[in-house]
């Protein structure tokens, strides 16, 4: 084996800003966007996750927001159903391009890894309920799970989806149906051949090893520097084959390597950032930034690479019971100057043009001041007028003394 040069030295806070350049966070928007803007970040990104918890704006949208500022919700839905994304398991439940499909098609057609989100058990038991679910659609159009009525006298719930239900996450799951666009949030199904008619599986399937590959890189650019650790965490892959481990893939020249100080691992940058690497190592790659994450931000959904790179331990608990809660239900990180500098508990009520900070906790060791509180003020205020909110009550605040800076903001 080749011993490739360990490559340039990077300071951690150039290592984060390499990573926040690759991420669209490093600087603050310049311009208003364009819906040719989002489906670039969701490109830079390789993954938007979906979640549907709105106690503030549902996460694909915010993750959008701290890149772009203001747009109009309505692009995302414009961008699915005019065919430049799609839906499918990636990091999670994801909007992903289009053009990115084939790296997912092998996990199509052979679904028997994929844990809960394939059931070959229910399937087989249920092989004429999908069928009739995919004659419906053939014969109907896109259809929503909505359009079947419940006949099993069951009330329904995360664990208790009615069989047309489950029959559609299993032709979403196997590639049979697509998602063809959503409305107020629902999916709407079509069949495949209708939603991506382009695609021909004998003409454009490469080996799964090229796609492998191909997420592997991509998970490198997504994250501007990565660890080999990180790596399959970001599309959620199984453990590397030898032949994808980011050391062979540099010897190769698919990836560059580097150091960080302090760190006694290497770490990878895609070609694609060569430029931004050197702007990094030359100290001229900062960070100037101030804006509130999702909890399914790329930046935080890796708990270990969060705590790794920002010595952020950042554990989303509106699945843990409230009793047990340190920071809230639904905590969304604050980033500043490169840094997580807190984490916000806060809540839209969008009826009543309100917007409540439930609780803000500043992180040990970050120096209070007027300029802190003025940088969090600002955010906030941008962040509760996307929401329609002109009232910003803040309930909780620790330590005590932001608080009162704050109130002289708000």
């Amino acid at each position: 084996m080749t011993i490739l040069d360990p490559g340039p030295d990077l300071s951690l806070a150039s290592a984060r800003a390499l990573h926040l350049a690759a991420q669209g966070l490093l600087d603050a928007p310049r311009r208003p966007a364009t819906k040719q803007d989002v489906l670039q970040q969701i490109r830079n990104m390789s993954a938007l996750q979906i979640d549907t918890i709105s106690v503030v704006a549902r996460s694909p949208y915010l993750v959008l927001w701290s890149r772009l500022g203001h747009y109009p919700h309505a692009w995302l839905e414009e961008l699915l159903e005019e065919g430049k994304i799609f839906e499918y398991w990636s990091h999670e439940a994801c909007f992903l391009p289009i053009e990115d499909y084939g790296w997912y098609r092998h996990q199509m057609i052979s679904p028997h890894k994929m844990g809960w989100k394939y059931n070959q058990h229910w399937l087989s038991e249920n092989q004429e309920q999908v069928t009739r679910v995919k004659q419906h659609i053939k014969q109907h159009g896109a259809t929503r799970s909505a359009d079947f009525e419940r006949t099993d006298g069951k009330a329904g719930g995360w664990w208790e989806w009615k069989p047309e239900k489950r029959a559609l996450e299993v032709l979403f799951t196997t590639g049979e149906v697509m998602v063809a666009r959503r409305h107020n949030f629902q999916r709407i199904y079509d069949l495949r051949e209708r939603v991506h008619p382009s695609w021909k599986d004998q003409q454009h399937l490469l080996s799964q090893h090229d796609c492998h590959q191909q997420q592997v890189l991509r998970a490198v650019r997504a994250l501007g520097v990565a660890k080999a650790s990180w790596i399959a965490d970001y599309f959620r892959m199984a453990k590397l084959d030898k032949r994808l481990q980011p050391e062979i893939l540099a010897e190769q020249g698919l990836l560059l390597k580097a150091t960080v100080a302090g760190w006694d691992q290497a770490v990878y940058v895609h070609p694609d950032h060569a430029a931004l690497l050197e702007r990094a190592v030359a100290g001229k790659l900062k960070a100037s930034n101030t804006r509130i994450l999702s909890p399914f931000d790329p930046v935080v959904w890796d708990r270990k690479r969060a705590i790794e790179l920002f010595d952020f331990d950042y554990k989303l608990e509106c699945y843990t019971p409230a009793p047990k809660r340190q920071y809230g239900y639904f905590t969304l990180p604050i980033l500043r100057n490169g840094a997580l500098i807190a984490r916000m508990d806060a809540k839209a009520h969008r009826k009543e043009g309100r917007f409540e900070i439930k609780a803000l906790h500043l992180e040990a060791g970050v120096r209070i001041s007027q300029a802190l509180a003025t940088d969090i003020a600002r955010v906030v205020q941008e962040f509760a007028g996307w929401h329609a909110c002109d009232q910003i009550e803040v309930v909780y605040c620790k330590p005590e003394p932001l608080h009162a800076l704050l109130a002289h903001c708000f």
